[in-house]
């Protein structure tokens, strides 16, 4: 379970004023010292994250914030640092001392709400002062769908604690987790073969696959297909030793055009970038997105956003390959600018286009939000696999096996075209 990718477990965030209790709520959650604790108002100065299984609800990351009312020289950067949390947060706990709620508690509530969270109320301390019934009830009244006291010392009531405290993580859990977007499962059925194409080159992670690849194996022997993976060399050698064709081939967008030009039509084909942008965000805003590429022109900015932070190769992908294929397919000259992990700019009407990574390393959540920034801003947003497949002229043939999402793409695409 520890191995389990943080993009894949439920996030739970801890927010609340400085020295309310968060802390010792997370060390008592885990049952073991994660965070340090201490009377010292603002021991918490950066987001803490702790990864746990939580049974019955699975692997979870809790996230530990410094104090939302945090007055410190540098305080203002940590509140910002702790709000952005709000944008991965699956689940907000807001953690606060009894009979003390105001502006700050309101606050959270009110940014959980606008994210779309689910809001738990956790009163802290109640071995030192109890909550009034009047108290609770205001409380309740703040539009959260729990209110749960705890003792961050009385561990003899953990048990207890834990109980009311999952059945309320579960009730409060976005249906996307429990009932996740499927990456291939209602593309194929029981026996049939996927062929997975994976070059092997200078971004390939040495000894392993990348988390994609991974991903869709996994989710092809769920449903009971046997995969073959082979690199973009030996393809047309597969399918002609093949006696009955594969009923679906996915491919690194990479090789996408490749791979397209070497599979016969009437086999379904897309890519790995193109099945994470269903399962990671929302597939038919993206295809709209992917239409704007269409209509770039000079001194257009263009945003590459990554989800992960990692040493740049001579040709990376998102630096290098992305931009010189839009200023190839625009004949433009483009202002391209790069953001990699939860950096992300303030002003995104600045921009023209976003092109987004497959976002393997972010949870659904915080691709929604950030899809839903763009759409706040006016700004169409596509993701890696899209744009690529749209430069090479391919993206309508690997996007056939999503009809709604294709015929999204194709009005935009229209729109765009005078």
């Amino acid at each position: 379970m520890e191995t389990v990718p943080k993009s894949m477990r439920l996030h739970i965030a801890l927010f609340g004023r400085a020295n309310v209790g968060k802390s010792s709520l997370l060390n008592l959650i885990a049952n073991q010292d994660v965070s340090i604790t201490s009377p010292v108002a603002g021991t918490t100065t950066d987001v803490v994250e702790k990864s746990m299984e939580l049974l019955p609800i699975g692997p979870v990351v809790f996230h530990d914030t410094a104090g939302l009312d945090d007055s410190s020289e540098l305080g203002a950067r940590r509140v910002a640092r702790s709000k952005q949390v709000f944008q991965r947060a699956d689940v907000a706990v807001i953690v606060c001392e009894a009979d003390r709620w105001g502006t700050w508690e309101e606050e959270a509530v009110a940014a959980a709400k606008a994210a779309n969270i689910a809001v738990i109320a956790v009163i802290s301390k109640i071995d030192l002062h109890a909550p009034s019934p009047e108290f609770i009830e205001r409380v309740k009244k703040a539009g959260v769908s729990a209110v749960l006291p705890v003792s961050g010392v009385d561990f003899n009531r953990r048990d207890e604690f834990l109980g009311a405290f999952k059945q309320a993580i579960i009730a409060g859990s976005p249906d996307e987790f429990i009932n996740s977007p499927p990456l291939i499962g209602d593309l194929v059925k029981p026996g049939d073969a996927v062929v997975l194409i994976v070059p092997i080159d200078l971004q390939a992670p040495k000894g392993r696959l990348i988390l994609p690849q991974v991903q869709t194996i996994r989710d092809a022997l769920d449903h009971d297909c046997p995969v073959i993976t082979v690199k973009e060399t030996g393809y047309q050698a597969l399918l002609r030793q093949l006696g009955t064709p594969p009923a679906l081939v996915i491919c690194d967008s990479q090789v996408v055009d490749r791979m397209v030009a070497e599979t016969p039509p009437e086999i379904p084909c897309t890519t790995f970038s193109i099945l994470l942008s269903r399962l990671k965000g929302d597939m038919t805003a993206m295809a709209r997105g992917a239409a704007a590429i269409s209509a770039l022109k000079n001194g257009d900015r263009v945003l590459i956003a990554e989800a992960c932070s990692h040493h740049a190769t001579q040709d990376d992908i998102g630096r290098v390959k992305i931009p010189g294929w839009l200023r190839n397919y625009a004949g433009a000259d483009l202002n391209v600018q790069v953001y990699a992990g939860r950096d992300y700019p303030e002003n995104l009407s600045d921009y023209r286009l976003i092109i987004h990574c497959g976002g393997c390393m972010f949870n659904r959540r915080e691709i929604l939000s950030r899809i839903q920034l763009a759409e706040q801003a006016g700004v169409p947003i596509t993701n890696y696999g899209m744009c690529i497949s749209f430069v090479h002229g391919v993206l309508e043939r690997v996007m056939s096996p999503f009809p709604a999402a294709l015929a999204a793409f194709r009005a935009e695409l229209s729109r765009q075209q005078p």
